[in-house]
Order: C-alpha cells, then structure tokens, then sequence
C-alpha cells in the first residue's frame, strides 16, 4: 500500500503499541495481561508496519527470523518451568531472588520464574504469529 498518511502514522503507532504490549507484559504478573496479550498487541503493530511498508521491511524492522524469536520464547517458557525441579519443588513452581545493595538487608529488586515464563510466552506469540502472518502477506 502506497499512503503517505498510513506510511507516516505507522511511525507512531508501532513505536506506541510496542510500549503498551512491554507495560501489558510487566503488568501482567499481577493483573491482567501479561505475555500472551502483549504479544499480540506487539505482533499487531509490526503487521500494521508490514501493510504500510511491505513484508520485507517488517522483517528488516523485527531485525531476526520471528521462527528464532518463537523458538527463544518457548526455550524460556520451559526453563521457567523447569528451574523448580532443581529446588526439589513441583514444576512451574514459582521462585523469586531479590536483588539488595546490602545496607540494610531488605528486599530490593525481585527477579522471578514468572516473569522469565511470561516473556517467553511473549516471545513466542509474537514469534508464531508474525511467521504466519508475513507469510501470508509475502505469498499474496
């Protein structure tokens, strides 16, 4: 498609969406949302890319095979969910580490298996979906 309009507000739409698709993968831990709708939100806005300037430019764009993006996801999501067995817990049980300065012992920045779940269940999604879609868009 050839519209000076949708070429110039793509711009600003991609760049918006995948914001709300990393504020809807982070929010997600606790409410909804997380890593299958900011996925979808993030696989949106480079298919909207893809309509306005071509499936070869979205691949350029996304800057890696989405098949390799997908593969990475589902390779988190399973080491999340297999990091428990290690502890002797059930799997996908969830673990937290706290990061502290260490001055006064309290709890700091927390890293945990859900979050590591969730960005691979995003990764994944987008990976699946942009390998089908821009497929189809460079068949047609």
């Amino acid at each position: 498609m050839n519209s000076l309009i949708l070429n110039t507000a793509t711009r600003v739409l991609v760049a918006l969406m995948l914001l709300f698709s990393v504020y809807m993968l982070l929010r997600g831990h606790n409410e909804p949302g997380g890593g299958f709708i900011g996925g979808l939100i993030a696989s949106i806005g480079f298919i909207l890319y893809g309509i306005a300037h071509g499936a070869g430019s979205a691949r350029r764009a996304l800057r890696a095979d989405p098949r390799v993006i997908a593969m990475v996801g589902l390779g988190l999501a399973i080491v999340a969910g297999l990091v428990p067995a290690l502890t002797g817990e059930p799997l996908f049980t969830g673990q937290w580490w706290f990061l502290t300065d260490g001055s006064d012992g309290a709890k700091g920045f927390a890293l945990s298996t859900v979050l590591l779940f969730d960005i691979g269940v995003y990764l994944a999604v987008i990976g699946a979906v942009l390998t089908l879609v821009l497929a189809l868009e460079e068949e047609a």
